[in-house]
């Protein structure tokens, strides 16, 4: 395994810019030039989107900005001691000490075990005053060669890596405190997005907060290398659990019924102290919070009842969960539709099934080849496109129960299907299913019973309460409504096609990926199982008008920015505009957020004025399309491309005209927090978060 870091990747008091961002461009430009990385320009766009999600400081004055990037090469440390402090989001203050982490997408277990421990070394005092000592840019490097080599010894301080591979803290080998009495016992998982960093300085940040206040913790850190779960017999005998994670706990199910404290991975980092004490408060109060499932069964209770949070927020989360899960079959499915009607022309639709069973490889139809493999495209297609419904419900059931929602949920999305509920159908099911499955799971069962539970009982009593419910009483109206919904879509032309589309426009654009563009992109995405040019051609209309508007906001960002008004924009925002042209292009909306976060009162009125004329004009010309995502790239998809061009490029022209007058005649006022928000943006701050297909 190659060396992490050499000399040509350290800088020691040096003046990098006033801004995490500057700071972060200059290491990447760093890790570009010693052919570690094919692109600066791309490592840091990657890693200041990371920096946006949440701030990479933590405690002590140490920032440690990090990525995976298609454009690295080999996993990378790139380093740098600051003349002058920089905020990265820390709470005690600016960071002096930064470490820049840059890892390929396919990075090996090898790989992320040593930049984990790395990470778990900057919350050490002696480590980083080390860094602070250090003279030549070659200590850096033997400082970090030392520490990620095993010459400094596994364990310092508070901390220790068990032999089962979780992190864990224990004052003595006995359970007990110096008095007699039962040491408390905690359990937890730390996880971030992208597993690299905070994952595991949250993890042992928690351990030594639990050793000062004489409790025993074991953390299973749920990071991007192999994951090593806790021992099933140390999660039964604890007290409480600590969720100090940003993404899903894997396995969620396991914990089922312990109290439980819930906060984001950085909190585990700057608070580690107030987690571990809200934790034993948390056991000894028989009202508190507790994991929902069930006790034993694998799975994410993603906002199980037992937890308390609002119902709002709840059905939010499922929802969304059940659209997540739904997408790859749509996104697919959809691109070989169209490849399959590319390849072998439209009437194929009615075809396809016939051309595979009567003719082969070896035996082409008189059509020839091209066309055969469009009729298996087509087909490759429908049959993906067919488990949506299923998936949705399945995935929603899966998002309140655990796994055992998912066969329940599954069955109830194809009975809707059957019924020809639709989508609607699948959501109710889906509901009913889970709803089924967490009741049916909640009383406890003598042992010898729980073995069958979540795989035999629940799915079986779930199966017949949701899909029974929908045979004898609701897929009928449901049905009815689903016909009535797609009659009306089928219908609109002129006025109200136009207006809908402003109505789709605006939501794409309002929030840059937020809960409204979520809304917007989930409904274009779950009729496109429903439609079709010829018979049905309206949510296929619906997705090329959300798509549309979607790519407005950063292709008029960077054409503010690069060409109209360069002037009105920093280095860093025509940088940012400059990448801009890329992402629009591709329908990935995060192209626009470093300008929406900086100057949000101009940027996102702007915005939404744009994707308000492209939704109009693409609805209005009956634009379709069969791809849920891919802007441009996916061109084969689209009927009526020339107008469809026309639509987004009308938008991003208006958009991009109101964001210039709006600069230029419109001065920030104290809400817009005047020309410090400029800081901001380049210091990484959001609006939105992510891109629609990433949710």
């Amino acid at each position: 395994m190659s060396s992490l870091i050499s000399t040509d990747l350290v800088g020691l008091d040096e003046d990098l810019g006033g801004t995490s961002t500057d700071v972060i461009r200059a290491l990447a430009a760093r890790v570009a030039a010693s052919g570690r990385a094919g692109s600066a320009d791309s490592l840091a766009d990657d890693a200041i989107k990371r920096e946006a999600s949440v701030g990479t400081g933590v405690p002590g004055g140490i920032a440690i900005p990090h990525a995976r990037s298609a454009s690295v090469t080999e996993p990378t440390l790139a380093f740098s001691r600051l003349a002058r402090t920089v905020g990265f989001g820390a709470p005690d203050g600016d960071a002096d000490i930064v470490f820049m982490i840059a890892v390929p997408e396919g990075a090996d277990g090898d790989h992320m075990t040593v930049l984990s421990t790395l990470a778990r070394a900057l919350i050490r005092d002696d480590f980083t005053a080390a860094l602070r000592a250090a003279k030549t840019p070659a200590d850096i490097v033997q400082l970090v060669d030392d520490e990620v080599s095993g010459e400094v010894a596994e364990t310092r301080g508070a901390t220790a890596t068990s032999a089962a591979g979780a992190t864990s803290a224990s004052s003595s080998a006995a359970d007990a405190t110096g008095d007699g009495a039962r040491r408390p016992k905690l359990v937890g998982v730390t996880a971030c997005p992208t597993g690299i960093a905070h994952t595991f300085m949250a993890a042992d940040a928690l351990v030594a907060a639990a050793k000062r206040l004489g409790a025993d913790l074991q953390i299973e850190p749920q990071g991007s290398g192999t994951v090593t779960p806790l021992d099933p017999a140390v999660i039964a005998e604890a007290d409480a659990v600590i969720f100090a994670v940003d993404v899903d706990v894997r396995d969620q199910g396991r914990f089922a019924g312990k109290p439980v404290v819930r906060g984001p991975v950085k909190r585990g980092v700057d608070a580690p102290d107030a987690m571990v004490k809200e934790a034993l408060a948390a056991a000894k109060d028989p009202n508190a919070a507790r994991v929902g499932g069930t006790a034993g069964a694998a799975g994410t209770a993603a906002g199980s009842a037992t937890e308390k949070q609002g119902f709002g927020s709840s059905l939010k989360r499922w929802l969304l969960t059940g659209v997540s899960y739904m997408i790859p079959f749509v996104a697919g499915g959809g691109l070989l539709l169209a490849l399959g009607f590319l390849l072998s022309g439209y009437e194929i639709a009615g075809n396809a099934a016939t051309v595979l069973t009567d003719y082969s490889l070896v035996n082409l139809p008189p059509e020839g080849l091209i066309y055969f493999l469009g009729a298996a495209a087509f087909q490759i297609g429908n049959l993906s496109m067919g488990f949506l419904v299923a998936a949705l419900a399945g995935y929603i059931a899966y998002a309140i129960a655990d796994r055992p929602g998912i066969a329940p949920g599954f069955v109830a999305g194809a009975v809707a299907v059957f019924m020809g509920a639709g989508f609607i159908g699948g959501l109710v099911g889906g509901l009913l299913a889970g709803f089924a499955a967490y009741r049916i799971g909640k009383p406890n069962v003598p042992r010898w019973l729980r073995g069958l539970m979540p795989v035999v009982i629940i799915p079986l009593l779930a199966s017949i309460f949701a899909s029974g419910l929908l045979v004898l009483v609701l897929g009928g109206p449901i049905a009815a409504l689903t016909v009535a919904l797609t009659d009306f879509l089928n219908g609109l032309s002129g006025t109200g096609a136009i207006v809908l589309g402003v109505i789709l426009g605006l939501m794409m654009c309002i929030d840059l990926g937020g809960p409204v563009n979520k809304v917007a992109y989930s409904f274009a995405v779950a009729g496109l199982s429903a439609g079709s040019i010829s018979d049905n051609p309206a949510p296929l209309m619906i997705m090329a008008a959300v798509m549309g508007a979607g790519m407005v906001p950063p292709l008029a960002m960077a054409l503010a920015s690069t060409v109209l008004y360069r002037k009105g924009f920093s280095q860093v925002e025509r940088s940012n505009g400059t990448a801009a042209w890329l992402l629009g292009a591709s329908f990935i909306s995060e192209g626009a957020i470093p300008f929406a976060a900086a100057d949000p009162l101009r940027v996102i009125p702007a915005s939404m004025v744009g994707g308000a004329v492209t939704g109009a004009i693409s609805m209005a010309a009956g634009v379709t399309s069969q791809a849920p995502h891919g802007g441009f790239f996916v061109f084969f998809a689209i009927t009526g491309l020339g107008m469809w061009i026309v639509a987004i490029l009308s938008g991003t022209v208006v958009s991009a005209v109101v964001l210039v007058l709006l600069k230029k005649f419109v001065r920030r006022g104290a809400a817009a927090g005047a020309d410090a928000s400029a800081e901001a943006a380049e210091a990484g701050s959001v609006v939105g978060q992510r891109s629609p297909v990433a949710a």
